[in-house]
């Protein structure tokens, strides 16, 4: 295994998951230029991220509808074999 090739800058930093408004302090080594201020009354760096376990379908259980019947058709349509 190669020798100091991990980062040793770890600090607190808060992620904002800004599609529900769902934020987490855990460690980090992302550099960010806005600060917010925790429950506990500190400041820490955020993180603004578009989704996290609590927006993503497969955490949540919640599904989008796939319109396979459309894709099957199209498919059918376009290697259709031609009659002779």
């Amino acid at each position: 295994m190669k020798k100091d090739i991990h980062s040793k800058e770890y600090r607190l930093v808060v992620f904002e998951d800004s599609s529900i408004n769902y934020s987490f302090l855990t460690k980090s080594t992302v550099k960010t230029d806005e600060t917010v201020k925790w429950e506990d009354g500190n400041e820490y760096p955020l993180f603004k991220i578009e989704i996290s376990d609590q927006s993503h379908p497969y955490y949540t259980g919640q599904r989008t509808l796939v319109d396979t019947a459309g894709r099957i058709e199209k498919f059918n349509r376009k290697y259709k074999k031609k009659d002779s």
